[in-house]
């Protein structure tokens, strides 16, 4: 791998918000990467390698690229070395960035000499494909997992929320390390949007959580998520049949009111109607009693 970017950062100490660098070119791409003084989701420096203007790039763009990181002080000694140097990673659409949420612990960097902070990246690029088919369904190795990109970012975050990740963890087991990642982010997505799951992707849910537990899995904390997200599903599902059930009596009553007046309206021609036949039957017998007087008054002159 060449040398890409060595990237000083000044007044480290004072710096609290995301730090960006000047984009770089490598291996006929464009990068940038992003520092984290603080920490993104824990108490260690964060920091990532970043893909220039995803968003502007054609759809079914991607690199493969094996990076490297190196932290440094002002002397030359190395604080942080990616653990990693020949891992190869995906960049596209849905995963544009890679990096560490964990290098450096915040307290060992209070005390950089001269409060200046090195950033070094190595970077080789792979394979560039400026356009093509969506990388939705490509595979990526994500810490051991076989995953989608879409997955990727999902299960980053619920595994720096797993205290138990590693507990009785089997890595030889390449399905159960799939069917828990996958699973997990079934979870996540279930936790946001409960009214739009089915009773047979819980009913799945629950078997795979068995399954995974058997396999030596501490998921407790998992289970306790699931049967809440089944509550709430459950509730949604209520609440819709509920609103069912409520359109349903609303419409009834508009069928009801509407054939309330048009009963009305028959009323009232039944009413006209009636009236008409009984003004038409005292004119016949007008008629009937003129002709007899006429016919009584010719018999008589005769």
């Amino acid at each position: 791998m060449e040398k890409a970017l060595s990237w000083e950062i000044d007044d480290f100490s004072t710096r609290n918000n995301v730090i960006m660098s000047d984009n770089f070119s490598s291996g006929g791409c464009e990068w940038y990467i992003m520092v984290y003084p603080k920490g993104r989701c824990s108490d260690n420096l964060s920091l990532f390698l970043n893909v220039v203007n995803p968003k502007s790039l054609r759809r079914g763009w991607k690199r493969r690229a094996i990076f490297c990181f190196v932290l440094l002080n002002q002397s030359g000694k190395v604080l942080f070395r990616s653990p990693n140097e020949s891992r190869c990673s995906l960049f596209c659409a849905e995963v544009p960035d890679w990096g560490y949420q964990k290098t450096v612990p915040l307290t060992e960097l209070g005390f950089l000499e001269k409060n200046k902070l090195i950033v070094e990246v190595y970077i080789k690029v792979v394979e560039v494909v400026h356009q093509g088919k969506s990388t939705e369904n490509d595979i990526i190795d994500f810490n051991g997992f076989q995953v989608t990109p879409s997955l990727a970012v999902s299960v980053g975050k619920i595994i720096l929320q797993d205290p138990y990740f590693v507990v009785d963890f089997k890595p030889e087991n390449q399905w159960v390390q799939t069917k828990y990642m996958y699973l997990l982010g079934l979870v996540q997505t279930l936790s946001k949007s409960p009214q739009s799951l089915s009773a047979t992707e819980l009913s799945k849910a629950k078997q795979d959580l068995t399954a995974l537990t058997e396999a030596g899995f501490k998921l407790d904390w998992l289970n306790s998520k699931l049967e809440e997200v089944s509550l709430e599903w459950k509730k949604a599902a209520h609440s819709d049949r509920s609103s069912e059930i409520q359109q349903l009596e609303e419409r009834v009553k508009n069928v009801e009111l509407s054939l309330s007046e048009f009963v009305g309206e028959l009323d009232k021609e039944k009413i006209k109607y009636a009236a008409a036949a009984k003004v038409s039957s005292f004119q016949f017998i007008d008629f009937l009693i003129k002709r007899f007087f006429l016919s009584c008054f010719s018999f008589s002159k005769s």
